[in-house]
């Protein structure tokens, strides 16, 4: 045998080294820069929450329950409970107080209407005891403290609500504390659903939640997109609590609900809602004094009914039900071929949204408009004989607008900006001068809407020049983004910030008033509790072009679902999504089918509005020649469901039920009620959507009795969970068997030529 050198050994063991040296090299690597990676990550924006957590809870010797007329308070001895005429209204959560306090301050990172709450609190009270229950009239007052150094005083008033259940004030006279808790029982584990409009499942257990108006982001998690928006434009990617509208409101699976009474002032203040304890549920509120409204039903959409109260709301004009309200921009040529070829292709085409009529620009988000307010001689030189024109075709035209002016220097038309910032009408800056926000290339001031004098001339401005020669609706976009740092005419601007949609939603309604507009058609995206009286549609926002329950079609859903349970009665998306961003890693553009699928989702809502998005050029459009013909079919099979669909819409203008509606409102403890992927439309039609590409099933969780296919007639058996066939064209939507409106609809489909 041939020995080998010591010398050439050791050559050949050096070499060997190597792969592994740059293994280790590698690995090191690539530790260290995920390393890097995660911290700076770290510096992107986010929430920082903290909630105050409840104690003890002490009765002194001696207190008990006590009746006033027809409520009564019933002592434990471990927990409260309020009753009215024998039902339990309300109870504390057991051994535990129902009143905590706390002082902090609250600061807010900000950024082209993204806000991030910094709580910091520096004392807190949450050892309670009750010192008296006492009936007074028809009054019971529960007075007590909080422990600390010093205690707390605080004093809760309980007397039958109008509407049904209880009106509690509970108030503190210490200037110690700066927000007020309350917390609500509820059996170990049931579901909790609400707080305004949360893209998240519909049972919030186990969130933190900030009551808080902003923009939601883009991607809210889904990924790269998420963290794309995160690390170039500064935290914009979101996150699942981000929503247009958060609201201290909320009904649980025992079939109880709690509000702040949404014209009081606090209603609008920054909170906290925490359900991270399956036991109970808590509110916390940055303000000395709280007005609850406390409800109970033995059915779901008796206690919305009953929560929502009796509000006089805007009905839907009838015209939006006769099929799709095309989205469609770029000049009056442009819109008259495509409704021509849309009709021609057999679309019901009920209306047009022109969002360009104020004129275009292009920034490096994709297509912007310019916010003048008037329309653009150069894409609509002929605009009050198009909109004439349409009318006579039966098409009604509606148009956009927020509350936001640009400087239109250099334009035609009135610069209305000038005009204001003459007269004192926008918000100003630490300097005093007109408040510039980035809008992302370009920039724009907000109509400042404490001003009476600015809100008159701004609600002329909607009528005279929005809603001018036949127009007869429009978007009425932002509002989330007040400045706390904002210069107003009158208030603050933290404690307005959450109210600012509601100011921004009665400059609408009077412009609609003024141009005599009865039954104007507007659709709002951020919301503020008291808003059902001034708006009779709102809409999800602006949900990527995608199938996610993130950021997409699946959560546009979601959105509803809560928003419905919290005031919404009357919600709808853009049919196909509004964001299509090139996020390198992955270009998000709609597929044929995504589009397709949301068109049959839209054919079950409330109203069918589609939306070219924010690159049109990028992404395939309802009146494009490959998507005509399920464009035509899903607007014909909104246009049969009109007859029942009226039905649908008078219970929700009446009585605030959600008009799309998660399953749990009809069919609460059921089974049925943990499908988060199904809506209900009324009370009659269970509609199973697709939510994924390539599927041609749909998984349907039917609650108890015979459901019956509307489109294929097939039966199946309730209280289970059917996989059933959804071939695209044909979406998976059922009416119970025994329901009189299933011949009814089933007539009305043959007769669009769709079943």
């Amino acid at each position: 045998m041939r020995r080998v050198s010591t010398a050439v050994f050791r050559a050949r063991r050096r070499r060997r080294r190597w792969p592994r040296r740059l293994l280790v090299c590698f690995v090191v690597f690539v530790l260290v820069a995920a390393a890097g990676l995660i911290s700076w990550t770290r510096t992107f924006p986010s929430d920082d929450l903290d909630a105050v957590q409840p104690a003890r809870l002490t009765f002194a010797p001696g207190v008990g329950g006590t009746r006033a007329q027809n409520i009564e308070a019933v002592v434990f001895g471990d927990r409260l409970q309020l009753q009215r005429d024998n039902r339990v209204v309300w109870t504390s959560p057991t051994n535990q107080s129902f009143v905590t306090a706390a002082r902090s301050t609250v600061a807010y990172d900000e950024h082209r209407g993204y806000f991030w709450p910094q709580v910091d609190t520096t004392r807190s009270w949450t050892a309670q005891t009750v010192d008296s229950v006492r009936a007074e009239g028809n009054r019971i007052i529960v007075g007590g403290r909080l422990k600390g150094s010093p205690d707390v005083p605080y004093t809760m008033t309980v007397s039958p609500r109008g509407a049904g259940g209880l009106d509690v004030l509970l108030t503190t006279t210490s200037n110690a504390v700066d927000a007020l808790g309350f917390q609500t029982g509820r059996t170990r584990g049931r579901g909790v659903h609400g707080f305004g409009e949360q893209f998240d499942s519909f049972d919030l257990s186990g969130r933190l939640i900030p009551l808080l108006v902003r923009e939601q982001g883009v991607g809210r998690g889904e990924q790269p997109v998420t963290f794309l928006a995160d690390a170039t434009q500064r935290g914009a990617g979101g996150a699942r609590s981000m929503t247009y509208a958060a609201y201290p409101t909320f009904v649980t699976d025992d079939l109880r609900g709690v509000r702040l009474a949404p014209s009081s002032p606090e209603a609008g203040a920054f909170g906290i809602a925490d359900t991270r304890n399956s036991d109970r549920v808590g509110l916390q509120i940055w303000s000395r004094s709280l007005h609850l409204e406390l409800t109970s039903a033995d059915f779901a959409s008796d206690l919305l009914a009953q929560q929502q109260g009796p509000v006089t709301r805007p009905t839907l004009a009838k015209w939006t039900q006769d099929g799709l309200i095309v989205g469609v921009q770029g000049g009056s040529a442009k819109v008259r071929d495509t409704v021509r070829r849309l009709k021609a292709a057999g679309v019901r085409v009920a209306g047009v949204w022109i969002q360009d009529w104020t004129g275009g620009r292009t920034t490096s988000f994709g297509d912007r408009l310019w916010w003048t307010w008037q329309p653009d001689p150069e894409r609509y030189p002929d605009w009050k004989q198009l909109v004439g024109e349409l009318q006579a075709q039966g098409v009604r035209t509606t148009t956009y607008v927020n509350p936001f002016l640009t400087d239109a220097s250099g334009r035609p038309g009135t610069n209305l900006y000038a005009q204001a910032a003459a007269r004192g009408y926008l918000i100003r800056d630490v300097d005093g001068q007109p408040y510039q926000q980035d809008q992302g290339g370009f920039s724009a001031t907000m109509v400042d809407l404490t001003n009476p004098a600015a809100r008159q001339w701004f609600s002329q401005v909607i009528a005279h020049h929005v809603l001018a020669d036949g127009v007869v609706g429009f978007m009425a976009d932002f509002a989330e983004g007040l400045p706390m740092d904002a210069r107003l005419h009158s208030g603050d601007p933290r404690t307005l910030h959450n109210r600012w949609p509601k100011l921004w939603a009665e400059t609408v309604k009077a412009g609609c008033a003024a141009a005599g507009r009865t039954d104007c058609v507007t659709w709002f995206r951020s919301g503020t509790p008291d808003m059902a009286s001034d708006t009779p549609l709102f809409w999800t926002g602006d949900q990527l072009v995608t199938w996610s329950t993130d950021d997409g079609l699946a959560s546009s859903l979601l959105g509803t679902f809560s928003a419905g349970v919290s005031g919404w009665a009357l919600d709808h998306s853009d049919l196909g999504g509004y964001t299509s961003v090139d996020a390198v890693a992955k270009n998000y553009v709609r597929s044929p089918e995504l589009l397709q699928r949301w068109g049959e989702v839209a054919a079950f809502g409330v109203v069918m509005r589609s939306h070219e998005g924010n690159r049109p050029a990028q992404n395939l459009q309802v009146y494009d020649p490959t998507q005509v013909a399920a464009t035509a079919r899903s607007s014909r099979i909104f246009a049969a469901l009109a007859p029942y669909r009226a039905t649908v819409l008078d219970e929700a203008t009446r009585d605030g039920i959600p008009a799309v509606r998660h399953t749990w409102v009809n069919w609460p403890n059921t089974t049925a009620a943990a499908n988060d992927r199904q809506f209900f439309l009324g009370q009659s039609v269970l509609v199973a959507p697709v939510l994924s590409e390539g599927s041609r099933t749909a998984t349907v969780s039917f609650p108890p009795g015979t459901w019956v296919n509307i489109f294929t007639g097939r039966s199946y058996a309730g209280g289970a969970t059917t996989n059933v066939p959804a071939p695209l064209g044909t979406p998976a939507a059922f009416v119970r068997a025994d329901d009189p409106w299933l011949p009814k609809i089933q007539a009305a489909l043959r007769a669009q030529s769709v079943r």
